[in-house]
């Protein structure tokens, strides 16, 4: 890895832990206008879902419906590198969901891909099977 593409994992790195914050306190400005990139895309529970737009966040989770009707945050289990490159950087994730009394709702392996635009560093794709 060249020093170029470790600050850039860096930076990708930075990008996760902020949209977490932001994801947990239910800033869907932030997720809109920092975190994400968009098109953003999401694929999960057999369906793929296309955000074209800030305007066209969802996030269900936020909705507090079916496994996540208790849900009260989120947390990295763990972020490990794949690969990187100029512009781009995937990593191979596992979250935990809890309720608010700290027990867990469920954990789920996913891929996060992150890309660099106009110089900010954003998520702008998922995979995972997190309803």
């Amino acid at each position: 890895m060249t020093a170029d593409s470790d600050e850039n994992v860096t930076a990708a790195r930075a990008a996760m832990d902020g949209y977490m914050a932001a994801f947990n306190k239910e800033d869907a400005d932030a997720l809109r206008n920092r975190w994400f990139h968009f098109p953003h895309v999401r694929f999960h529970s057999d369906k793929i879902t296309i955000m074209e737009t800030p305007q066209d966040l969802k996030m269900p989770v936020w909705e507090r419906e079916g496994q996540s009707t208790n849900w009260g945050s989120s947390a990295w289990d763990y972020v490990e590198l794949v690969d990187s490159g100029p512009n781009k950087v995937h990593f191979r994730v596992q979250f935990t969901r809890y309720n608010p009394d700290g027990s867990v709702i469920g954990s789920y392996k996913s891929f996060y891909i992150l890309t660099q635009k106009d110089g900010q560093w954003g998520i702008q794709g998922r995979s995972s099977w997190a309803a």
